[in-house]
């Protein structure tokens, strides 16, 4: 029993380290692991090993018999403008930035753009002024 006991801890602890570990230099991804999920998903039974994507972009893989451990495919930018908000289109799973007064316009990460809003707030005031 306590080799056993020992095989699904290191099981465990090898699917956690997977599920945690991004390639390239995104940012960390979320992950999360529910040791009472069962391995099922949209009536489809998954055994050990088995992935699928659930409809919150989150890649889950069976952990069986010791749960289910979840990560997040969106990659989430961390250096952005604060009036720039981060969508994602649920389809594709995909982020974009856009600015929070008009989602129309896409912000970029690093650029030295100034916050639209006050270009318009000084160009108000200096056409009443």
């Amino acid at each position: 029993m306590k080799m056993e006991l020992a095989g699904v801890n290191w099981m465990l602890a090898a699917a956690v380290f997977l599920l945690c570990t991004s390639g390239g230099s995104a940012a960390p991804m979320l992950c999360h692991f529910n040791s009472r999920e069962l391995c099922v998903f949209e009536g489809r039974h998954y055994t050990l090993g088995e992935s699928w994507m659930d409809n919150a972009c989150m890649q889950c893989t069976c952990l069986h018999p010791v749960g289910v451990g979840c990560c997040e495919t969106v990659h989430r930018p961390v250096d952005f403008p604060a009036w720039c908000e981060m969508r994602v289109e649920s389809l594709t799973c995909k982020a974009s930035l856009v600015q929070t007064a008009d989602p129309r316009l896409l912000c970029y990460p690093g650029e030295d753009i100034r916050d639209p809003g006050q270009g318009s707030l000084q160009l108000q005031q200096h056409l009443v002024g």
